[in-house]
């Protein structure tokens, strides 16, 4: 099967070698969907790490931009005040020159971090597009699995099959049959021959016996005749 180079952390060529060695290709497969699975949880949290370092790059962002502003509108209040009196002229430009140093400090910062929100939200890409793509492999693989569990069975199934097949010695089978055969017509001949010597061993009384409990009638009617020719009828009025 060609997952096996792109499921395991073997070469090609071992590989090929396992399975010319008759290794089970499913505890492999399978291990290999656990290896994939276990890449996809690190690449989950590792998505998870990124959003969050993203999510803190965007605050940083909006927290310097915020910041900036106001150190914009604390340097035109002492303006304001030196303006008004209320703050000396050489006081209201020293700290209102602070005050638009830290603003500059914040704006570099905003941009350092809005460079790092692009770049995360790269980062970002990548991962999802990596995590979509373990997620359709491992599908792709367990299917190819089930598939591969069911060949598996069948090819089992078949081979017990023909393997019993192929024990069966069909000439042997032949010779069985006819041996019964054989047996059969030898005890049917010696039934018929135990008959034949039955009837040959009856006396003739046996054979008169049987004469005349067969048709009781005619015997009356012989008995009747042998009376005539000897007189016995006669002589019995």
């Amino acid at each position: 099967m060609n997952i096996f180079s792109r499921l395991f952390r073997i070469g090609t060529a071992e590989a090929h070698s396992a399975v010319d060695k008759l290794e089970d290709p499913i505890k492999m497969t399978e291990q290999g969907i656990r290896d994939l699975k276990s890449n996809l949880d690190d690449s989950l949290k590792a998505l998870a790490e990124v959003k969050a370092l993203t999510i803190r790059a965007k605050n940083d962002y909006e927290s310097s931009r915020t910041h900036a502003g106001e150190y914009e509108k604390k340097a035109i209040l002492l303006l304001k005040k030196a303006e008004k009196g209320e703050l000396s002229a050489e006081d209201a430009d020293r700290l209102a020159t602070e005050a638009l140093a830290k603003k500059e400090e914040c704006l570099v910062h905003a941009t350092q971090k809005q460079s790092e929100v692009a770049r995360f939200e790269q980062n970002l890409g990548q991962l999802d597009s990596n995590i979509k793509k373990l997620r359709s492999q491992i599908s792709a693989y367990e299917n190819e699995l089930k598939t591969l569990t069911a060949r598996v069975k069948v090819s089992k199934a078949t081979k017990s099959i023909n393997k019993q097949m192929a024990q069966i010695d069909s000439s042997s089978t032949i010779n069985m049959l006819e041996k019964m055969k054989e047996k059969v017509d030898q005890e049917e001949a010696l039934s018929e021959a135990y008959g034949e010597i039955a009837n040959e061993s009856k006396t003739l009384d046996d054979e008169i016996d049987s004469a005349l409990g067969g048709n009781k009638a005619e015997a009356s009617e012989s008995l009747a005749e042998l009376k005539a020719k000897l007189g016995l009828d006669k002589e019995e009025e």
